[in-house]
């Protein structure tokens, strides 16, 4: 991450000081270099999953960053293919790497807990961007998604289990919430991004009452942990 291609810690601490909008467009240019970016194997292994249940029709990308989620939307849907973000700067980036590819995407720059359509779409994905949303506006969010899909429609997303109390990724992470609390503390705006909020009972629960079925579906490629559960599910929310 903080090798000469990717940001410096210098450049991180100024993202993580700002709102989260203006923090992303600080990023944008090298987000694309940072862990933050979703995986090609995830990404990969959610398009082999969606092309056993499509194919669809017309696809969103839901906080779309920089534009990663966009091939998968492209492997699986026969219609048109839109992503939306609230950071233009991250859209910025998407709009020229898409136009270098010959793509035809239309860009919306909105905020996801105001969607500007109609039911429109057959699927919705989004790719590691729950950790900016506060366990209290999940309700809205989805049932914002509901609302722009077609009945029949799905709502898809990967989750990696949550690592072990005790583990160090567990320490790692609970470090990181803590230390995003207290600069959420002592300055505004804050910059939401707490990787222990996103919870699977909750996920349901909220899925549920949105109006959505809700289905979680193993990912082979990434195995399964001492205990038997998947490392990584796909949540398949339909409407």
């Amino acid at each position: 991450m903080f090798g000469p291609e990717g940001p410096g810690l210098r450049e991180l601490a100024v993202q993580a000081l700002s709102s989260v909008e203006h923090g992303y467009d600080l990023l944008a240019p090298k987000f694309d270099r940072t862990p933050f970016r979703t995986s090609d194997s995830v990404l990969d292994a959610t398009a082999s999953a969606l092309r056993r249940m499509g194919p669809f029709g017309a696809g969103l990308d839901l906080c779309c960053g920089t534009g990663a989620g966009i091939g998968v939307l492209r492997r699986v849907c026969r219609g048109s293919v839109t992503g939306v973000d609230f950071s233009a700067g991250m859209l910025a980036v998407a709009r020229e790497r898409a136009g270098r590819a010959g793509q035809p995407v239309a860009w919306v720059r909105a905020d996801a807990r105001a969607l500007p359509f109609r039911p429109a779409f057959d699927l919705v994905v989004s790719f590691g961007a729950f950790g900016h949303f506060l366990p209290r506006e999940l309700p809205g969010l989805f049932a914002q998604v509901h609302s722009v899909l077609r009945p029949g429609g799905r709502f898809v997303f990967p989750v990696v289990a949550p690592p072990r109390p005790g583990s160090v990724a567990y320490g790692v992470l609970l470090g990181f919430d803590a230390v995003m609390r207290l600069r959420n503390a002592v300055k505004r705006p804050p910059f939401v991004m707490y990787y222990r909020a996103f919870r699977f009972g909750d996920v349901r629960r909220e899925l549920a009452r949105a109006g959505f079925g809700v289905e979680f579906h193993a990912l082979p490629e990434f195995g399964r942990r001492r205990d038997g559960s998947p490392r990584v599910r796909l949540i398949v929310a339909r409407r």
